[in-house]
Formats: C-alpha cells, structure tokens, sequence
C-alpha cells in the first residue's frame, strides 16, 4: 500500500494551524517543523498526532522545509504551508494520483490564492501552479531564495483540483511581508545575477509589473482587488529598485528633468497602448475591434 507524508515548517501559526491539519488528518503520517514558535503552534499539532521537530528559526525558510522533508517517512510527499487547506476533491486526486504510479515523481498542483476575502483569478495569483506532490527521496527546495519550487528528479504531472491558499488578509500583512522578506530577497538575487540597474528602472519596474498584471495577464477581471493588487506589485517592484539602490550605498545620479520626462512619456505611452488593446480585444463585432485597433495606431504608436 502507498504511503503518503504531509510535512509542514511553520512559526506561530496557531490560527491557521488547525484548519490545515483537520484537511489532511487522512495522511499516514504528518510532520510538523516547529521554527521556536511562541504561541500554541506545537500544542496544536500534537492534536493531530503529528511528529514534531524543533528547530532554530532560520532566515533561509527552505532549510527547515527541506529537514522537515528529509524526516518524512511515507512513500509520497505532500508539501504544505500552514495557511494552505487541502479540499475534499483535491484529497481524492492525490490519493488516485500516487496509487501505483511508476512513471511520474511529481505533480503540480492548482492553487486558489484568496486574498482580502477573494478568490483572484487572474494575474500572477490564478493557477499558480506549485510543485507540492513528489516520491520520497525526489524532491527538494534549492535553498537560494524565498520563492523556489521544489526540485524535482524525474517527470512530473499536472493535477486538477486546487489547493486552497488563504494568502494576505490585510494590507499591513501584504506590505509587511514584501518589505521585510520579498523585497529584500529579490534585490539581493538580481545583485547575484550582476544586474546593472539604470536610474530609470525607478520608473520602469513598476510601470512593467502593473502593466503586465493588469492588463497582459487580465487583473482587471477582478475588478477593485485585481486593481489594487496590480498596484501593490508595482509598488512592490519599486521597493526592488531602491534595494538595489541601497546596496550601492545610494550612489548618487544626476538626473534631466528632460530625462525624466522622455521616460515618463513612454510610460504612459506603453499604458495607453495596453489600455486600447484591452478595448479591442473586448469589442463585439469586425467594425469596433477595427475602430479600437486604429485608435491604438493613430493616437500612440507603442513605445519600444
């Protein structure tokens, strides 16, 4: 018979603990990496008979997620975070899925991410899809940065049903959490790859990231949160930019309001452009995607 290991790393999560607990309490076995927590983490995942392991609270979170990994006994991992519940559906399909599986060691998996109350459906937030189901011995995190997919060696699948995210429900939780640990980790990856950042990145970063979000990858479908959520990740890729700056000790730029302003025309021009091809694209008819694709030519040709 397969055998299946959930194993979480987690740090005061009392909250959430539980609910993610109680969703795979049919598993054969959990682990639980407590991180030093101070709340009654612990006390709750020894309700649900799972094996707990104490360790330091590293500021690499992959490297507990990996002990935690390496303690698994079962023939199958399933990897989760505290705030993350497996559905009744998706339970039923991981169980199918690695019932005498031979030729596949992993699967990706869906995932809802549901954030101020919502589920979002578009933009970077929907599929999502994560790397969480692998044999014993096939997979791991890399350890180089926060956001990292496991490794896998060998094939991998896809599954359908979603795993359910309950990601940021506050602002001061979203703004914490990009600020103090996201922020930080991707300035310091684009720094490693030798990245050369240029005084208009201040400028463009943020502009890419919302126009890409918003309207390439369709955030506007979910209404004020995909609004507001395109441009927190602008923001977001602001933050980036300053990092960088201050890992160069803010090395001072002298700068042309000329500069600024042929920058900022292009912006607004790359904004526009998007704008009408979203128009156009969600016009009814031969006649009005032609009168959009037109306007798009004539009133501002894409900046490049």
């Amino acid at each position: 018979m397969t055998t299946l290991s959930v194993v979480l790393s987690v740090f005061n999560e009392e909250k959430k603990l539980g609910k993610t607990l109680s969703a795979v309490s049919w598993a054969d076995e959990i682990v639980v990496v407590d991180n030093t927590s101070t709340d009654r983490t612990v006390k709750i995942a020894s309700g649900f008979k799972a094996k707990i392991y104490k360790r330091p609270n590293y500021p690499m979170l992959n490297t507990n997620k990996n002990y935690g990994i390496s303690q698994a006994t079962g023939d199958w991992i399933l990897y989760l975070d505290a705030d993350e519940v497996v559905s009744q559906e998706l339970a039923t399909e991981v169980k199918r899925a690695i019932s005498n599986q031979r030729d596949l060691n992993g699967f990706w998996i869906p995932r809802k991410n549901i954030i101020f109350g919502k589920w979002i459906r578009h933009g970077l937030w929907w599929p999502d899809k994560q790397l969480r189901l692998f044999k014993h011995g096939s997979g791991r995190y890399p350890e180089k940065h926060v956001h990292e997919y496991i490794t896998l060696d060998g094939k991998s699948g896809e599954l359908s049903e979603a795993l359910i995210h309950y990601n940021y429900e506050s602002v001061t939780q979203y703004l914490h959490k990009f600020i103090q640990i996201y922020a930080d980790n991707e300035a310091e990856n684009l720094a490693s790859a030798q990245y050369r950042y240029s005084w208009y990145d201040a400028i463009r970063f943020p502009v890419s990231d919302f126009v890409k979000i918003y309207f390439a990858q369709k955030a506007y479908q979910d209404g004020l949160h995909g609004l507001v959520l395109s441009i927190f990740q602008a923001f977001y890729s602001f933050v980036v930019f300053t990092k960088l700056w201050e890992r160069n000790a803010f090395r001072e730029i002298d700068i042309s309001p000329e500069n600024v302003r042929a920058e900022i025309n292009r912006s607004v021009g790359e904004i526009i452009y998007w704008n009408l091809t979203t128009a156009q694209n969600h016009a009814q008819g031969f006649l009005a995607k032609l009168f959009w694709r037109l306007k798009r030519k004539f009133v501002r040709i894409r900046p490049q």
